[in-house]
């Protein structure tokens, strides 16, 4: 899902690897000098093993494995910690009393530690939040539909609607902002993670062609929408994620949605517009949105493969990343993935790249993407 879920920037992950050289701590491409591996050995020993262990696997979930990564990587990674550019209060006390060679040492003595094996990566759970979405989407079937396209008039079809949107929504059925019993009762024990599935899952369906309702015209709702169009799109289809796709809606429910914002639902753009509609101009406007064609907002089920694809190119095992700052990320720990996917979207680590790239996902894009990747075979050393 793109912040939720907006099309990622090709132009800049292509950008990004062109530029691989240079590493987080600005190091300069080529070859490092010779490691000591007696004297890194020593410093892991004194330093590092507690969370690290002399084998390079974390020690914990959410430690990073540091066996057979990329030396120039590593290297760059505790310059910045020493710089303060990556924020870890132990790991800048400890790098600020090494010298430039400790900082060569200890690096090489873990990147030519052998890869950590199997164990974690082999019972890795791959998560799939479309098809985990999909699931708990039967519960909503009865009113919505079991692919989003509510029959009820009244009811809102949820087909092709925007993510974030949705996950909003649902979040302000369960803060009492929408007041709607059976969706409190529905909704209350779902998770973080189970309502951005859902979103995708219904975000990713298509909306059917609805025939004109039985009151309002079309035609002359048209140009009654034009401030809506700012918004909601011209005919209905936002681009923004968290915008509502008006198009294709059940007409009933945008009745009602729409005289809500004079009563209960709070936005101050909708309320300023909507107070000088009268009954007739809000039918009108609701019959020239129900008519309009709409789309799937989102493609859930290849989302996170395309994603992966494009994670690859700089990351995938077929890439020769030794010389380059570019970590490892096979077999790397899931938790520790997921922590550091979130800090590049949330702009705690410094990577204009990595924070472009991952702004718009939510955490279940985040969280699948973890999975793969700490369920794959970790990369043999190349030091």
């Amino acid at each position: 899902m793109r912040c939720l879920l907006i099309a990622l920037a090709v132009a800049l992950a292509l950008a990004g690897c062109s530029n691989q050289g240079a590493s987080p701590g600005g190091s300069a491409p080529g070859a490092l000098p010779p490691a000591d591996l007696d004297a890194g050995k020593a410093l892991a020993e004194r330093d590092c093993k507690g969370c690290h262990g002399l084998d390079g696997k974390g020690a914990a979930p959410g430690i990073p494995n540091l066996a057979a990564q990329s030396e120039r990587y590593l290297l760059g990674s505790l310059k910045a910690y020493r710089e303060g550019t990556r924020v870890h209060a132990a790991l800048r006390d400890m790098t600020a009393d090494m010298s430039e060679t400790d900082l060569r040492n200890v690096v090489g003595f873990y990147a030519g530690r052998p890869a950590i094996k199997a164990g974690s990566a082999a019972t890795a759970a791959r998560f799939f939040p479309y098809e985990h979405g999909k699931a708990l989407a039967a519960d909503c079937a009865r009113c919505h539909g079991p692919d989003g396209n509510a029959t009820t008039s009244g009811m809102p079809s949820l087909a092709g609607q925007q993510p974030h949107y949705l996950v909003v929504a649902v979040h302000e059925y369960l803060d009492g902002v929408r007041t709607t019993d059976p969706m409190h009762s529905l909704l209350r024990g779902l998770g973080k993670l189970d309502i951005e599935s859902v979103a995708l899952y219904f975000a990713s369906q298509t909306p059917v062609q609805r025939s004109a309702p039985p009151f309002g015209d079309a035609a002359t709702g048209e140009p009654l929408t034009a401030v809506c169009g700012g918004c909601h799109g011209s005919h209905g289809v936002s681009t923004d994620a968290a915008t509502p796709n008006l198009a294709a809606q059940d007409p009933r429910y945008l009745v009602n949605a729409i005289k809500s914002y004079r009563k209960t639902r709070r936005h101050a753009g909708m309320e300023a517009y909507v107070g000088d509609l009268s009954q007739r101009d809000i039918e009108n406007i609701a019959a020239f949105y129900a008519v309009q064609e709409s789309r799937p907002a989102e493609k859930g089920e290849t989302l996170v493969q395309e994603l992966i694809h494009k994670c690859d190119r700089c990351h995938g095992a077929s890439i020769e990343n030794a010389a380059l700052a570019v970590p490892k990320i096979g077999g790397q720990d899931q938790d520790y993935l997921i922590m550091a996917l979130r800090a590049y979207r949330d702009n705690r680590r410094e990577s204009s790249m990595m924070h472009n790239m991952s702004l718009p996902y939510s955490d279940s894009i985040i969280e699948s993407i973890a999975s793969f990747y700490a369920s794959q075979p970790g990369a043999e050393s190349a030091n």
